[in-house]
């Protein structure tokens, strides 16, 4: 291609990315109560649908190393009832109303949501305000979810092949850091752990200045700020320091290597490597070599490993976007026959590759328009922008990104993309573990 023609392409190529960002732009309210609670709300009235979704700034890393999984424990009592909702009548209501609710607890924060038809909206905040300020914690609650949440980590993780892999590889890689437990803990912490140190955690994390309520789709803005006023702006504050670790894992300098036998047929194999946080520019430049390398059947690590050579079932490059300094991880599923060591050197070629070689302008181009329309499809449904909205607030103080972050992933360029490869995909940076079947003993 003569350099004209390509200049007018790759103009070509920015005007229409800088339209359909226009068209796309998501517009918002955001505001404080007096108690501290930060309400973000985005109208769209293209649909009867809202959703009515809260955050509360407490996640995995916030909890003490002898009582773990407390986060993920509240994500499950948080549906028990309230002084004016019944034990276990949380989820009818809800659905007796035409919605579906759930939530998830990560390592930084618990989000809860509920999806309701738009002439519900007073309902669903009723509902969250019940369980922020009325919360039932109980014996008899406590118990029933003690019982929950061990049998699903019997479940997702102990019985699951494969199920301890990222408990393993996060235990191995973080020394210091609360990183080094996951979200759903321990058994024993769960058992061990009393009443009065469950109410004591509520009181500490589960107040308006530690919450974002974010709130898309059909409504009146107006409207809505009087119903958020009336359900939560007489909510006290609470007075605890919330605690926020500032511990820094210290850097590493050895490789780690370990193996592990679990109740699976095909070896795996984990290399995990030590990145920045999210928001950092390193990290962005971190995400694009993991969907360079694995993401979609024409990605390098699948064209090559998977379907040219034919040494794994799978494999897949992921970056663990964490507040504090994550982990980029890579992890495939070894065909029987491969030996572990011969699909790790597949993999270390590959990310060599990577280190050695500038991409080309066509696979530079291929993995930015992907970036950008994964970009746009995260931001698809109402959900999604009542996420977005409350993360960007919440981890960076900054809901405007949920508009503007693309850019920062457009500022990436092929010798940043390079660069972070040989920067941190590096031996000493990294935890290898070997997944093998227990009969191999």
């Amino acid at each position: 291609m003569n350099t004209p023609r390509k200049a007018i392409l790759l103009a070509a190529g920015l005007m229409a990315f800088m339209l359909a960002g226009a068209q796309n732009r998501i517009d918002f309210t955001e505001y404080d109560l007096g108690n501290g609670l930060h309400v973000i709300l985005h109208k769209d009235n293209s649909t009867p649908i809202v959703a009515v979704t809260i955050s509360y700034h407490v996640g995995s890393k916030n909890e003490d190393p002898e009582r773990t999984g407390f986060a993920h424990f509240f994500e499950h009592l948080m549906f028990e009832g309230s002084e004016n909702i019944g034990r276990s009548e949380f989820d009818k209501i809800a659905m007796n109303a035409g919605a579906s609710l759930n939530a998830n607890t990560s390592f930084d924060r618990t989000f809860y949501y509920l999806l309701l038809p738009s002439n519900q909206l007073e309902l669903g905040l009723w509902m969250e305000s019940e369980r922020l300020l009325h919360l039932r914690i109980d014996s008899i609650g406590v118990e029933t979810q003690r019982s929950v949440v061990k049998e699903e980590r019997k479940q997702s993780y102990d019985n699951r092949p494969y199920g301890t892999l990222m408990e393993k590889t996060f235990s191995a890689a973080f020394k210091e850091h609360p990183y080094r437990w996951m979200p759903i803990g321990s058994a024993e912490s769960i058992n061990n752990a009393t009443l009065e140190e469950f109410m004591e955690f509520h009181s500490i994390f589960y107040v308006p200045n530690n919450a974002t309520l974010s709130i898309a789709g059909d409504i009146d803005v107006e409207s809505t700020k009087e119903l958020v006023q009336k359900y939560f702006g007489d909510i006290p504050r609470g007075t605890k320091e919330i605690y926020r670790p500032d511990i820094v894992e210290p850097a590493k300098t050895a490789e780690v290597r370990d193996t592990v036998y679990d109740n699976i047929q095909l070896p795996a194999v984990v290399q995990a490597y030590h990145i920045p946080a999210k928001g950092t520019p390193d990290y962005y430049a971190l995400s694009m070599l993991t969907t360079l390398l694995s993401d979609g059947e024409s990605s390098r690590m699948t064209k090559s490993i998977v379907d040219k050579q034919q040494k794994a079932m799978f494999v897949g490059a992921f970056p663990f976007a964490l507040e504090d300094p994550g982990l980029f991880l890579v992890f495939g599923i070894v065909n029987s026959g491969v030996a572990p060591d011969d699909f790790e050197n597949a993999i270390n070629e590959e990310i060599a590759k990577t280190q050695q070689e500038e991409l080309s302008d066509r696979e530079f181009e291929k993995l930015r328009n992907k970036i950008e329309n994964d970009f746009i499809s995260r931001n698809s449904t109402m959900a999604g922008i009542a996420e977005s909205l409350s993360d960007y607030h919440m981890y960076y103080g900054d809901a405007n990104l949920i508009n503007t972050e693309i850019d920062r992933y457009m500022a990436v360029t092929k010798a940043d993309i390079k660069r972070v490869a040989n920067q941190y995909l590096t031996k000493e940076n990294r935890v290898v573990l070997y997944y093998l079947p227990k009969q191999t003993l």
